[in-house]
């Protein structure tokens, strides 16, 4: 058996027997989804929630303000930037930041590590948010939200890893586990938080870069954003043959890696650089 295999099998065990605890989604953003899916609910009863986390407040204003957004006079405080973004897209934008909060551990090592994928979920949605922009009919809130929940999976690989000093010692095969096993496992912690079976599959699918959609779906705009990415860094994904997506067809967007819209769609998300981090 492969490490890959002893690990997947020793992750899984462990979560049906309780001695790996799951991530939660953090308190801030379960009281959001409920204030979002109640039809009572007003704009002031969201502002509320948010505003009990300075952070999250700042950073959602700051988003508001970001040239993704485009806001048309500078959003000053919370409650200018939900009447902005309205109820759905401030709802969703609240609980993908606040996933920030998960992305830490008890030892410095898979503290780095954490955050580093964090950052680079956080650029894989700034992207992604400038795909789905020039795209009809595709909600840039859930578009936002997918993005900064695709790499969820790899938590509790780190939380085991914390474990086995071996795992942690070998970056290589780390790297390996993560990406063999988080699509699996992000869809496991995204079923227990009771998300929207299109966002529960998102971690496996985006992963699968040959499946062809009827239709542009969340996957694919992931895929892309993060094909995008990587591709002038050192990384599997980097050697990928974009013509052999279908994903970029789908979404109408040249798989010619030197493209001049290409290179517009990186420098817009550079813009925006940090937004959601």
């Amino acid at each position: 058996m492969n490490i890959i295999q002893t690990v997947r099998e020793d992750i899984i065990q462990a979560i049906e027997n309780d001695q790996l605890t799951l991530p939660t989604l953090p308190e801030v953003a379960l009281k959001v989804r409920d204030v979002a899916e109640d039809e009572n609910a007003c704009i002031a009863d969201l502002v509320k929630i948010i505003s009990t986390d300075a952070s999250l407040t700042a950073r959602i204003v700051r988003v508001t303000n970001s040239p993704l957004l485009r806001a048309p006079v500078e959003v000053k405080d919370l409650g200018m930037a939900v009447n902005r973004l309205g109820m759905n897209y401030t709802a969703n934008l609240a609980i993908g930041l606040a996933m920030e909060q998960m992305f830490q551990a008890t030892t410095d090592i898979i503290d780095t590590r954490l955050r580093g994928i964090w950052e680079q979920t956080s650029k894989i949605a700034t992207i992604s948010h400038v795909i789905a922009a020039k795209q009809k009919g595709m909600q840039l809130e859930e578009v936002t939200l997918a993005a900064l929940i695709h790499q969820l999976g790899a938590l509790p690989i780190l939380t085991y890893a914390e474990e086995h000093e071996d795992l942690i010692s070998d970056g290589i095969t780390l790297d390996q586990v993560i990406s063999k096993l988080h699509g699996e496992l992000g869809e496991v912690i995204l079923k227990k938080w009771d998300f929207p079976p299109e966002l529960i599959k998102l971690p496996k699918d985006y992963q699968n870069l040959a499946g062809e959609n009827q239709s542009a779906d969340y996957s694919d705009i992931i895929k892309v954003a993060s094909l995008l990415y990587f591709k002038d860094q050192e990384h599997p994904w980097a050697e990928v043959d974009w013509h052999d997506v279908p994903s970029f067809k789908l979404l109408n967007i040249s798989d010619d890696k030197d493209d001049e819209s290409i290179l517009k769609i990186l420098e817009e998300a550079s813009n925006s650089s940090g937004v959601f981090h």
